[in-house]
């Protein structure tokens, strides 16, 4: 499988998301906890080297997870967190990004994952109209633990093109992490910034979200009509798709399934024709 770096990592294109591995709206246990186990234990039985985590997922569920199935863990695996939310006892998504909860955050990372330092983690952005200046000091706590030797590479989340050129005035960026797939082409600005100044691109939601039915993206005719003709899946069409927009892409598909894990995995080996491409074009919304 090709590579690209994420930091002082060299990681395969495709490795694993984690936000499907606690329970439904990503909250709570697992449904079956020995089988998201085995998924992550035969993710990197397969070269998997890069996981994507967070501590609000669960919360907590997750990174205990990694750890019970992977810890002590392969010198060359990446893990990856984000950190600028929390979760309420419902499980609702709220905020957590003032520095110190930031940096709070990355160490609560650290302590359930059971390392010393993270090869990055991700500053996420939940709120659209969070002023330069607090962008400014919530960097500013990103780049003081990388310089701590919490995290090797500062990475950041839902953001504008605009305001990663803002950091990159200060800092080296190892990853950008933004919404990209078929139907929602949005950061594609960002995508091309990250592309011609090598710094890798993760896109999230590349299935279309988790938490829309019908889901936009595989429930879409040019994708189902592509994957019949091709004879691969819809989701291995969305993954193919993203895939080829940039060697800088590295994809995270989450699954609790063995079975969904090694089709996602499949997807280094397919190539999308001239007539797949022409179709897929018309797909975004």
């Amino acid at each position: 499988m090709k590579r690209f770096p994420l930091g002082r990592f060299s990681v395969a294109r495709i490795g694993f998301g984690a936000m499907q591995l606690p329970g439904p709206g990503v909250f709570g246990p697992p449904r079956d906890r020995d089988q998201a186990l085995a998924v992550l234990r035969r993710a990197v039985d397969l070269g998997v080297d890069h996981i994507d985590t967070s501590q609000y997922y669960g919360p907590d569920i997750a990174n205990e997870l990694i750890r019970d199935a992977l810890h002590p863990y392969p010198e060359n695996l990446a893990l990856v967190s984000k950190v600028g939310a929390r979760r309420d006892e419902s499980g609702g998504w709220l905020p957590y990004d003032e520095p110190d909860q930031l940096r709070r955050a990355i160490e609560d990372n650290l302590r359930s994952l059971g390392v010393e330092q993270l090869a990055a983690v991700n500053l996420r952005s939940m709120d659209d109209a969070t002023s330069d200046e607090r962008f400014d000091d919530q960097l500013t706590a990103m780049i003081q633990a990388r310089d701590d030797g919490l995290i090797g590479g500062v990475g950041l989340s839902n953001v504008t093109r605009e305001r990663l050129l803002r950091a990159l005035e200060r800092t080296d960026v190892a990853c950008v992490q933004n919404q990209l797939n078929l139907v929602d082409r949005a950061s594609i600005p960002v995508l091309e910034e990250c592309t011609s100044r090598g710094i890798a691109f993760v896109p999230f939601f590349p299935l279309g979200s988790a938490f829309v039915r019908p889901n936009p993206v595989l429930d879409n005719e040019q994708v189902l009509n592509t994957a019949e003709r091709l004879g691969v899946t819809p989701v291995q069409v969305a993954l193919a798709w993203t895939l080829g927009l940039a060697p800088n892409v590295l994809l995270i598909p989450g699954t609790s399934s063995v079975r969904h894990l090694e089709e996602n995995l499949a997807v280094a080996d397919i190539e999308l024709d001239d007539q797949a491409r022409q179709h897929l074009a018309a797909v975004a919304g």
